[in-house]
């Protein structure tokens, strides 16, 4: 990783690029061009995402404080909220932009990971945690990997098995089963070769639809199939599970995306895709393997 001030010039020049080659369009606002340029708002939230620091308002005034000389006029933190949740588009566009400087291996993997928004003991009927649609809604799901129950939404990612790049992503509710949430994944993009999945995503009617469409779906054997399966193939499929799993860590851990701290539906897509951004412009760019 840069030192702080190169990071900051970095991203930012990249994104200023961007926006001007026409590669991220941002829909016009009315009223006077703001003083702070939605350039300088997106290098800020990405930075923020890249250093894994967990408050908005906190990083704000750290950049005010120890970066202003390099951002003269920062919107107040009201301000920078709202405009930040209006340019949650870019960063998606930027993450498109950026995944595609590098070719889609021929192996691929799908998982979920948990995104509650409050305490299972703290929900009390209908609530505000609704995106569009009468479907897209926060829900009661199990969180396998802690072995416990949540209330909220799954973050569904496709990645790259060599170069761990997220290739498509979704929110969903937490009770939707794997195997649907990865189905509309799959649609983004030339199926691949391989297709490596957790064992939530078992089930020959989810392997033959892959297949199909000729991809091979390989699962972690069953306690019932692993005496079956030879011992160098287990500890592939492992060593490869290994890798969806650092990115999630990477993702919900490192960059804070667990402890999101949203308050509505469009607060946790403007972070959600700010942080998947700022992962693949970790591995594209800021990454030497």
């Amino acid at each position: 990783m840069l030192p702080t001030e190169d990071l900051f010039v970095y991203v930012y020049v990249l994104i200023h690029d961007l926006i001007r080659a026409g590669a991220i369009e941002i829909p016009r606002r009315p009223g006077p061009a703001p003083a702070c340029t939605d350039a300088e708002l997106l290098a800020i939230a990405e930075v923020r995402h890249l250093l894994g620091r967990r408050s908005e308002s906190a990083f704000l005034a750290e950049v005010a404080r120890d970066w202003g000389h390099l951002f003269p006029v920062l919107p107040c933190q009201s301000e920078a909220n709202r405009r930040i949740r209006w340019l949650w588009g870019a960063f998606e566009q930027l993450r498109v932009v950026l995944a595609a400087r590098l070719p889609e291996d021929d192996c691929q993997q799908v998982d979920t990971s948990a995104l509650p928004v409050k305490h299972p003991s703290r929900v009390r009927g209908a609530d505000g945690w609704t995106g569009p649609g009468n479907d897209l809604a926060a829900r009661f799901g199990r969180d396998a990997a802690h072995a416990e129950w949540f209330y909220g939404f799954r973050l569904a990612v496709k990645t790259d098995l060599g170069s761990r790049i997220v290739r498509a992503w979704s929110i969903v509710p937490a009770a939707v089963s794997e195997r649907d949430a990865a189905t509309g994944l799959l649609e983004a993009g030339p199926p691949p070769r391989d297709l490596l999945a957790d064992k939530g995503f078992s089930g020959r009617g989810f392997a033959a639809a892959q297949a199909a469409r000729g991809t091979a779906v390989l699962v972690p054997p069953g306690k019932g199939q692993r005496d079956a399966m030879p011992s160098i193939l287990r500890k592939v499929i492992a060593e490869w599970r290994n890798r969806i799993e650092t990115t999630f860590s990477e993702i919900t851990v490192h960059m804070e995306l667990a402890r999101h701290g949203a308050h509505t539906f469009w607060g946790l897509l403007t972070r959600t895709a700010a942080t998947i951004a700022a992962h693949t412009l970790l591995r594209v760019c800021l990454t030497h393997e």
